[in-house]
């Protein structure tokens, strides 16, 4: 009888349900007991929303604003999404400061709607969408898969699972995502000796439009056009097949040194170009400006420069100056030329000009965290990238009230 009762005591129904409720308390508020390092906003149960998704755009400027607190964030973490690449892994690879996930961005005018993934993946069902550029388009397209991923998880269907090209399929929403990787978007060809610190010389054909992602855009609805930070490596540069110039370069190729700032106006001038001058170009292109380079404090790139600070910059508190400004200047210039001449064909093309939002953000990089403390390996500090989850997720916000638009 003893036994008997003992038995119903431990495993009978009121005790089974105390032990469920317990566990089900721990495991919903696990990050109150320490158990994860940073909560996730369960938005999961809001996705169904009623309200129609509309752009605000119409009557604000998104682009122009401050950085204000956000105590929901962030909406994935490295554990709900494993999409995000290494060196931009920064809570897996222990950033301790996380206040940096705690902010979104608010237009002067107007409240910048937060990405929804579940309207953005019915928006965007039957449809396909292209990423062209470098590692920061790249970026930007991981920081779109961990948003989805709150919904979703595509098929990696890319011809070369290694590739720097990919292809992602959302089956349930018949949705494709690819990436064009052209970090220079012209023909180019990499150096046959390079290193850690890139000193060998690309070779750039700025005549010449890289054919791998101008013969692919035409069938897609939507795409996304970036690239700026290559442009900093040393490259000699071709025309009509001739070496003309080059940058970081000494006498010993008998040309003159006409700077990246010749060969980025250049590069973006011919992309340009080249998709108003698409006839099968279907979908709306969206050029997405660049991502700042002077985020490094206390030295440069390669002398020790890092950036170290935990929270965002007021809009008054900084400025676009030295190869950023340079580089925007022309990147904007080239796009208005384009603009007008897309115009006159009845042919839209947008403008991303995520700049001046991106310049208030030096604490959003990778730094030293995008590796072990103890892992020997041949990097420098990341100031370029941008941890994911991150303030590059705003960029998603920003892109679905384009195609809103």
């Amino acid at each position: 009888m003893k036994l008997h009762w003992l038995v119903r005591f431990l495993f009978g129904p009121v005790p089974v349900y105390f032990s469920a409720l317990a566990i089900l308390i721990v495991l919903t508020n696990a990050q109150y007991f320490g158990l994860v390092g940073v909560g996730v906003a369960p938005r999961a149960a809001k996705l169904a929303s009623s309200t129609p998704v509309v752009s605000v755009m119409k009557y604000c400027d998104i682009f122009r604003g401050e950085w204000v607190p956000d105590p929901d964030a962030p909406y994935y973490t490295h554990k709900t999404c494993h999409m995000i690449q290494e060196h931009q892994n920064c809570l897996k690879y222990g950033r301790p400061d996380l206040g940096f996930l705690k902010w979104r961005w608010r237009p002067s005018g107007c409240e910048l709607p937060r990405f929804d993934p579940l309207q953005f993946l019915q928006f965007v069902r039957h449809k396909s969408l292209a990423f062209v550029g470098d590692s920061l388009a790249r970026n930007h397209m991981q920081s779109l898969l961990c948003l989805l991923s709150q919904v979703a998880y595509p098929k990696d269907v890319s011809a070369n699972p290694t590739d720097q090209n990919k292809v992602y399929h959302y089956r349930a929403y018949n949705f494709t995502i690819s990436m064009f990787w052209s970090p220079f978007l012209v023909r180019a060809r990499e150096p046959e000796h390079d290193g850690p610190a890139h000193t060998g010389h690309w070779s750039l054909y700025l005549d010449e439009p890289d054919d791998k992602w101008v013969s692919q855009i035409g069938r897609f609805d939507y795409v996304l056009v970036s690239a700026a930070n290559w442009f900093s490596r040393p490259s000699l540069f071709y025309e009509k097949r001739r070496l003309i110039g080059c940058s970081f370069c000494s006498r010993q190729y008998g040309v003159p040194d006409l700077t990246l700032y010749y060969s980025q106006r250049r590069a973006w001038r011919v992309a340009l170009r080249a998709i108003n001058d698409l006839e099968n170009l279907r979908g709306r292109v969206i050029v997405r400006m660049l991502s700042p380079m002077s985020h490094f404090e206390n030295g440069t790139w390669d002398h020790g420069g890092d950036c170290r600070r935990t929270q965002p910059l007021r809009a008054n508190e900084t400025a676009m100056e030295g190869r950023d400004l340079h580089f925007y200047e022309a990147q904007m210039e080239e796009f208005r030329a384009a603009e007008r001449a897309a115009r006159e064909k009845g042919r839209r093309l947008m403008l991303m000009d995520a700049t001046a939002a991106m310049l208030m953000r030096p604490d959003g990089h990778p730094s030293r965290y995008g590796h072990w403390p103890n892992e020997k390996v041949q990097l420098y500090n990341d100031c370029i990238h941008w941890c994911l989850p991150g303030p590059i997720d705003i960029w998603n916000d920003m892109l679905f009230q384009m195609l809103l638009a």
